[in-house]
């Protein structure tokens, strides 16, 4: 296959990439390191990003706090937040082609997965917090005799969001949607590698009618523009979505100033097939749960795990089926999988397969890099056969197209494995046994369990994770709860005397 060079993909969208919308500060200067926007399809450089300066994320954190504690956002009534969002999410499927260009050309990922899913996610986001905000209500305690207790919500104020290069713009506006929604304003430090398609989602914001300063944009590296951000003592909420030692970080700088902060990690995640299962439908969704998004997903079902039975027509079906993946251009509408995100990344990827065979792993499938497809940050995608769970590939995460299987017996060993993992973000179970269902969904240490379907995200459902998964939920009530602070207010029914003190 042929792989499209820069200049074709930009001469035939008529996309503009520019440099990324940042936050401006006359005198303020930029960091000497500017960072190269590479195309991991070509390894061709689309722009050179200015960097962020910390005196920069401090004028922008002061524009936003101008903004929360002057400005109409927080003051505007549910009604007239909920037309603005709603107009964002009308903006971003207009503007769906040219987001999706963007979004390929930082992260690789094909422009039909893009165009299919996640941008249609990130429109749902606006509107499906402008839908909350309108049901949200307080709440009245009488209990006490003779007094009235009243229970609101304000919002936090200005919250720090730092988001993704695998899904940048899905997650990206989930955390803006449910962080605005509720009257807060917030300052975007989107991914160095990925950060033009939120660039660009931030522009239509501010033509949907978001107020200046609601939503601000800075770009640069975690060690200069992120941390000079998350540690700032401004910032009164933290929402990072990332890799565990990142978050370590976050939250040593955030404790220095007691912020709040919202965590949403990795994942190792076991997807077990019993032998009772439709195996044509677990091979399907096995197959979309480790591939998709050039596996590049928390949520990747990493972990196969085959009861006896069925591991071997599994795995051979499995196994052929991944050799015929289309594997190319992102921008192919018919590209089941893309390039890595970046060549630093490619390398780590493929540094797992020299450490699977030094474990004595069997390499089904996979395993290398596509040379015909180079200078592109391409993988093949692969399978690993394994015998023990303690191996460093099936306890790390790859966050790539590579996949373990493992073999058991019995459900209790399933279920051990499955939770021998110091992360517990999802699990996956494929049975057409009601009772065992329902015994994984009880067990799997996870914070979501998915029986019989992959990937489906239901909104108004919490996500996150157990242990190194991370701190915190996504979900209506549970942003609400992370992005609001709660007020009560008390007072007498009757004027009533009271207790005299200091006197006769």
């Amino acid at each position: 296959m042929t792989i499209k060079s820069l200049e074709q993909v930009l001469s035939e969208t008529g996309v503009s990439v520019g440099a990324g919308r940042t936050h401006e500060i006359e005198g303020a200067a930029r960091s000497n390191n500017p960072i190269p926007i590479i195309y991991p399809a070509t390894a061709e450089q689309v722009t050179l990003l200015p960097q962020d300066s910390a005196e920069q994320v401090d004028s922008a954190i002061a524009m936003a706090r101008e903004a929360f504690e002057t400005g109409p956002w927080s003051r505007l009534s549910v009604a007239q937040r909920q037309k603005i969002l709603r107009e964002a999410a009308t903006k971003i499927r207009e503007h769906q082609a040219e987001l999706a260009i963007l979004e390929t050309l930082c992260a690789g990922l094909p422009v039909s997965h893009l165009t299919g899913r996640q941008i249609p996610r990130a429109a749902e986001n606006f509107d499906f917090f402008a839908d909350y905000i309108g049901t949200m209500a307080g709440e009245t305690f009488e209990q006490e005799a003779g007094f009235l207790t009243l229970v609101t919500r304000e919002a936090a104020g200005v919250a720090a969001l730092v988001s993704p290069w695998n899904a940048p713009l899905a997650l990206a506006s989930m955390q803006i949607a449910s962080c605005i929604a509720f009257g807060n304003t917030c300052i975007v430090k989107p991914s160095e590698h990925a950060p033009l398609a939120v660039g660009r989602m931030v522009e239509l914001l501010e033509q949907a009618g978001v107020p200046t300063g609601v939503v601000t944009l800075v770009n640069g590296r975690g060690t200069v523009t992120g941390n000079a951000l998350v540690s700032h003592p401004g910032i009164d909420r933290i929402a990072f979505t990332g890799g565990v030692a990142t978050a370590k970080v976050v939250m040593k700088s955030a404790s220095s100033n007691l912020t709040p902060v919202h965590l949403e990690l990795g994942g190792k995640s076991a997807n077990i097939v019993f032998d009772d299962a439709d195996l044509e439908r677990a091979i399907d969704g096995s197959l979309i749960n480790i591939y998709s998004n050039n596996g590049q997903m928390c949520i990747a079902g990493s972990r196969i795990l085959l009861q006896r039975g069925i591991a071997g027509p599994f795995i051979e079906d499995f196994v052929e089926r991944t050799r015929k993946i289309r594997i190319g251009d992102p921008m192919d509408p018919d590209t089941e999988v893309g390039p890595l995100a970046f060549e630093a990344h490619m390398h780590r990827v493929l540094s797992y397969s020299e450490i699977a065979r030094a474990e004595g792993a069997e390499i089904l499938s996979g395993g290398g890099r596509i040379e015909r497809l180079a200078p592109g940050y391409f993988v093949e995608p692969t399978a690993m056969l394994v015998d023990n769970n303690s191996l460093r590939i099936c306890q790390e995460e790859v966050f790539g197209p590579f996949a373990t299987i493992q073999v058991f017996d019995e459900v209790e060993e399933a279920i051990a494995i499955a939770n021998d993992s110091d992360f517990g973000l999802v699990g996956y179970a494929w049975t057409e046994n009601l009772m065992q269902g329902l015994k994984m969904q009880e067990s799997i240490r996870a914070g979501t369990v998915w029986l019989n379907t992959p990937l489906l995200r239901d909104l108004r459902a919490p996500f996150g994770g157990f242990k190194n998964s991370g701190i915190g939920r996504d979900g209506p009530r549970q942003c609400a709860g992370f992005y609001t602070e709660e007020k009560a207010t008390i007072m007498p029914r009757k004027s009533e005397l009271l207790r005299k003190m200091g006197m006769d």
